[in-house]
């Protein structure tokens, strides 16, 4: 698996990577009743779970998922609340491996009511959710504010278990990209991971909502009369809220190139279609996937904040 890192680059002693799965995609033509992340990729193993691990794989300390609220409580229901860190899970010469673990929190960020229907795109369902986990952790104490943001897609198959001998190059200085086994990144439109710092995070919302157009006509010049009444030009239909369609190649071009790192994966497919689905189950990297040995994922929930008695 040949990787490409730029010369120069610093690594910091500590790092919070905040993990990003955006669930604000419109669907492929599966047409099913629950949502195409719930889509098995293995015996009881689901294309969103594929994701989580690969969160925890690349070493994100949390995990954020944006979603609607309608399917929120499903994939609640299937993930939990916890995630387990696969390099402190099996830790076989300590003295007491179970109480070594490491346990990653997933939160569940709702898309806001005033985006649907109007900037509701997987894009920006990762720009809202990094935007939210900077709040929240800030709200917490600066110091634990995300250094960097890994964004990871449930609708596409890699072996992604393989990221865990890259956890220290995601916690140096510069962009991370994973490239499927044709060279392609997401600057490609290929829905594979990839990480950015914070300092773009601001950057990347500002050129969304300045190329984003709503319901009227942005060009019409201001204060614009006629018969002493003001007039409002409405867009087409098709040309309103343009945020719904755009792209990740299209948002993301505008990052910084100088620093970045690279790691090839060995074969990549898409799941968001019937035909590639098809193409990814009918292939001998299907056989070889697999639900993890051991238990990452088992549904657990925190502890709620103990409260007074009524």
């Amino acid at each position: 698996m040949p990787e490409k890192c730029s010369p120069n680059i610093s690594k910091k002693d500590s790092y919070h990577l905040a993990g990003i799965i955006s669930l604000l995609d419109k669907g492929g033509d599966f047409n099913l009743p629950w949502r195409d992340c719930l889509m098995p990729i293995a015996p009881n193993f689901l294309a969103i779970e594929r994701a989580i691990l690969e969160c925890a794989t690349v070493g994100c300390e949390t995990i954020w998922v944006v979603c609607p609220p309608k399917i929120q409580p499903l994939i609640k229901h299937r993930l939990g609340e916890i995630v387990q860190d696969p390099v402190w899970i099996s830790r076989k010469h300590d003295v007491f491996p179970s109480q070594s673990r490491k346990q990653i929190p997933i939160y569940y960020v709702e898309c806001s009511p005033k985006d649907e229907g109007v900037r509701d795109s997987q894009v920006w369902g990762v720009l809202y959710g990094a935007k939210i986990a900077k709040k929240v952790s800030r709200s917490l104490s600066k110091w634990i504010e995300p250094d960097k943001y890994y964004v990871c897609f449930p609708m596409s198959v890699y072996p992604s278990q393989h990221l865990r001998a890259y956890r220290n190059m995601l916690t140096m200085d510069g962009n991370f990209f994973v490239l499927t086994d044709k060279g392609e990144s997401i600057l490609d439109g290929k829905k594979v991971g990839f990480a950015f710092e914070k300092k773009h995070l601001g950057e990347l919302i500002l050129f969304f909502w300045r190329n984003a157009t709503g319901k009227f006509d942005p060009s019409q010049p201001e204060n614009e009369r006629k018969n002493g009444k003001y007039i409002t030009k409405t867009l087409p239909l098709e040309e309103r809220n343009s945020g719904r369609f755009f792209t990740f190649d299209y948002i993301f071009k505008n990052i910084e190139k100088e620093m970045f790192n690279m790691v090839e994966m060995s074969w990549y497919y898409e799941i968001d279609t019937w035909e590639g689905w098809k193409r990814f189950l009918s292939s001998e990297e299907s056989q070889i996937l697999k639900y993890p040995k051991l238990k990452l994922l088992n549904a657990g929930k925190w502890n709620k904040i103990a409260e007074e008695e009524d």
